[in-house]
């Protein structure tokens, strides 16, 4: 009975604590506290500052935390032996998760940023920062977008809004995502803040938070991420945001959250409370749900038919036929597909050029053929 007056207080002092703090998460975090450009203390603050959001912090370095912190030192002189230590603890259930200054992920798991839009404060998911969905860049955008909505989720957002950065290869995520959504897969897509509108999102746009989840190529996330963490100190050191952030994929087991070297002791703390929201909101079983959920609308057929696709033997040049005044212009080929999209046209007697405007590239043709020749791109599955 005593037992039991014992679980039922310190039950209320949880709550009353997650109250105060604004966290109810008992989630322990790793933290490696070697490694950091600004040095061990860097870390150490940021440990402290997320302990005192009711964070179990679990430090991984050569300092001790003070007593009663709410931070536990476990000794490691090195980055060897704390990326061991940091293995060890997520391996034996010691750690609910870890953030780290770096972490080697296999191909297929890729890391989901959380950033601050400077024009309005609001927070919005990166897919992805660091670590590749895939060695194909358009299959890679397209998992990544499955990878942020499932990360967007794990963190509370309940009906995350999802937008493709406009880059190349950026046309044919969208035209695979909208299909994946004809066919079942349940998500909303971001509508861009330019004039013209559409999921096709604009630097602009990323500096509004125009969509909560934004879909990139990892590389190009990276330096977004960066840019956005360490606009306000000239580079060198990352004040704003949450990291890059977990590495999802499907069937991945683990959760190590990573920041940057330059990271700041905010930025770190941060990146720790995002450790604990994802923990708190089941990441790894709301991973496995969104693939699941987007497999059963026919993810893999559409993977696969652009496989076979990229397989097929190279279509014969085509001739142009002759020169005519264009001034209609079809958007939304990708810029990947140009060429072929203009010889698909010169193949039905319609003389086409490729261009770039300032929305992306575009198609040129006759305005008295542009209907028909939009028609002939919808059909072969170059625009929309």
């Amino acid at each position: 009975m005593d037992n039991l007056k014992k679980t039922i207080a310190d039950t209320f002092l949880e709550l009353a604590d997650g109250l105060e703090t604004g966290n109810f998460s008992s989630a322990k975090i790793a933290l490696m506290g070697v490694g950091s450009e600004h040095g061990e203390e860097n870390t150490m603050e940021a440990a402290l500052l997320a302990a005192k959001k009711g964070i179990k912090v679990l430090f991984i370095g050569s300092l001790e935390a003070p007593a009663g912190s709410g931070v536990e030192t476990i000794q490691a002189a090195d980055q060897e032996t704390a990326f061991k230590l940091m293995e060890d603890l997520l391996r034996e259930g010691k750690a609910d998760a870890a953030v780290a200054m770096h972490y080697p992920f296999p191909i297929g798991v890729s890391t989901v940023g959380r950033s601050i839009a400077p024009a309005n404060g609001k927070e919005f998911f990166l897919a992805t920062t660091t670590g590749t969905s895939s060695t194909d860049r358009v299959e890679g955008m397209i998992l990544n977008a499955v990878a942020g909505l499932a990360t967007a989720k794990a963190c509370g957002v309940k009906d995350p809004s999802l937008g493709i950065l406009n880059l190349d290869g950026g046309r044919q995520v969208e035209m695979a995502l909208k299909k994946l959504q004809d066919q079942g897969y349940n998500f909303r897509f971001a509508e861009s803040a330019r004039a013209d509108g559409g999921d096709v999102l604009r630097g602009n746009d990323i500096l509004l938070g125009t969509a909560d989840v934004v879909v990139c190529d990892t590389l190009t996330g990276n330096v977004i991420v960066k840019m956005l963490a360490a606009a306000n100190s000239g580079g060198k050191y990352e004040t704003l945001g949450y990291g890059y952030g977990p590495g999802v994929g499907e069937g991945y087991q683990q959760t190590i959250l990573i920041v940057s070297r330059a990271s700041g002791a905010r930025l770190i703390a941060n990146a720790i409370e995002y450790a604990a929201d994802l923990v708190k909101g089941n990441i790894l079983t709301t991973v496995e749900k969104e693939f699941a959920a987007a497999k059963k609308a026919g993810l893999q057929e559409i993977l696969d038919e652009r496989k076979a696709k990229d397989a097929a033997p190279a279509a014969e040049e085509v001739v142009a036929p002759p020169k005519e005044v264009t001034t209609g212009e079809i958007l939304g080929v990708d810029v990947m597909l140009l060429d072929e999209a203009t010889q698909v046209l010169w193949k039905a007697g319609i003389y086409a050029e490729n261009g770039m405007g300032c929305t992306g590239p575009v198609i040129k043709v006759n305005d008295a053929k542009l209907e028909q020749a939009h028609k002939i791109l919808v059909d072969a599955g170059y625009a929309q």
